[in-house]
């Protein structure tokens, strides 16, 4: 298993709140920019986004791929990070 970052293990150690896109691991300033753009500013936006496609890896990284364009990392970051956060708090 890949090592998580900081900002990963600060993301899933507590509720998610109103925390902003940006929070999300894996989610930058230009990418969080671009989800903003669209609509999604919130991480508990992301969220609803990753339980409205069953919290399936494929669909959610081609999601964050044609929404932001997340590369391959940023997209494994930001899926690890919100499925450890379901598997904690849901």
């Amino acid at each position: 298993m890949s090592s998580t970052s900081q900002k990963h293990k600060d993301f899933v150690a507590e509720p998610m709140g109103e925390k902003p896109v940006m929070a999300l691991a894996g989610i930058g300033e230009a990418l969080g920019k671009r989800l903003e753009s669209k609509g999604f500013d919130k991480a508990y936006v992301v969220l609803g986004q990753f339980l409205v496609l069953k919290k399936d890896e494929e669909l959610f990284r081609d999601w964050l791929k044609d929404t932001c364009g997340a590369n391959s990392k940023q997209q494994g970051d930001c899926y690890g990070c919100l499925k450890e956060w379901c598997d904690a708090f849901l």
